[in-house]
C-alpha cells in the first residue's frame, strides 16, 4: 500500500494542485493531509474545496483550530486572511477534523505529536533553529500510542525528516507543501527555512517487510503563489520565502 502524505499547505492551492497531479502519476493508493490547511496569504477557500472534492482525509492542525476558535481581530496575518476568506461552514469543517487518524493498520497520523498540535515531534529549538530532538524526548512525545505504531506521520515543523526509533516506529515528517519557511517571535523564538521553494511531500510504502519512504521536492509555479500573497498585502517575508525557501535576512 502506497500513501501520499501532505501537510502544512497554508492556503497554497497552487502547490496543492501541483502535488495532487504529481501524486496521480505515482500510483498512490490514498492520500492523507496532516493539517494546517487554509491559514496563509493564498487561497484558503479554494484549498479547502479541493481537499473536500478529492475526499482526502485530514488531521486538524493548530492553525485550523485557531481559525475556528478566534475572531479575525485576535488572529495574526495568516489566520486573519483565512478567517475572512473561509465560509462559516468551511471553518466548522476545519474545526471538526480529527486530531489523529489511522490511514492504515499500524500507521498513526498526527499534526504535531499524538497529544499536541503545537509541539514538534522530531525537533527541538536550539539557538533559535530547529535541531533533531534527543531520542528520550522523542519517545516521551510519542507516548504509548505512538511507540506502539509501525509508522507515525507528523507535520507542524515544516522541516522534512525521518527518524527510526529503536524499538518503536519510523517517524516521518514530509516537510511543508505550501510554506517552505517561517519565523516565530513568541517563545521559544525560532525560524525554519527549507532552503528551496519546492512543494514537499512524501510517499510512504508499507507493502514490504519494512516501510519505505520517498521524500519529494516538487517544482510548481511558486511565483504565482508569491504574487497572491502580495495581493493579500502580506508582510514582505511571506512572498519572499515562497519564492526562495529562505527568509529575507538569510537571502
Amino acid at each position: 500500500m502506497r500513501i501520499a502524505v501532505i501537510t502544512d499547505i497554508h492556503g497554497n492551492a497552487a502547490a496543492l494542485e501541483a502535488a495532487l497531479a504529481d501524486i496521480a502519476t505515482r500510483g498512490a493508493d490514498s492520500t492523507i493531509c496532516l493539517g494546517d490547511i487554509a491559514s496563509g496569504a493564498g487561497w484558503p477557500a479554494e484549498t479547502v474545496e479541493r481537499l473536500q472534492a478529492a475526499g482526502i482525509p485530514c488531521v486538524r492542525g493548530n492553525h485550523d483550530r485557531w481559525i475556528s476558535e478566534h475572531e479575525g481581530e485576535k488572529l495574526g496575518m495568516q489566520d486573519r486572511i483565512a478567517h475572512e476568506g473561509l465560509t462559516a461552514a468551511q471553518r466548522d469543517w476545519l474545526m471538526a477534523l480529527p486530531a489523529t487518524l489511522e490511514p492504515a493498520p499500524g500507521v498513526l497520523a498526527v499534526h504535531g505529536t499524538p497529544s499536541s498540535d503545537v509541539q514538534n515531534l522530531i525537533e527541538e529549538v536550539v539557538a533559535e533553529r530547529l535541531r533533531p530532538a534527543p531520542m528520550a524526548v522523542l519517545r516521551e512525545r510519542l507516548g504509548d500510542r505512538g511507540m506502539a505504531a509501525r509508522v507515525v506521520l507528523c507535520g507542524h515543523s515544516h522541516r522534512a525528516g525521518m527518524v527510526q526509533v529503536p524499538g518503536g516506529p519510523l517517524v516521518v515528517n514530509p516537510g511543508s507543501l505550501g510554506l517552505p519557511g517561517f519565523r516565530i517571535s513568541r517563545e521559544p523564538a525560532h525560524r525554519q527555512e527549507a532552503g528551496t521553494p519546492h512543494a514537499r511531500y512524501a510517499m510512504l510504502d508499507i507493502g514490504g517487510r519494512e516501510p519505505a519512504v520517498e521524500m519529494i521536492a516538487l517544482a510548481y509555479d511558486w511565483d504565482r503563489a508569491a504574487r497572491r500573497a502580495e495581493e493579500h498585502g502580506a508582510n514582505a517575508a511571506w512572498p519572499h520565502v515562497i519564492r526562495t525557501g529562505l527568509l529575507p535576512e538569510s537571502a
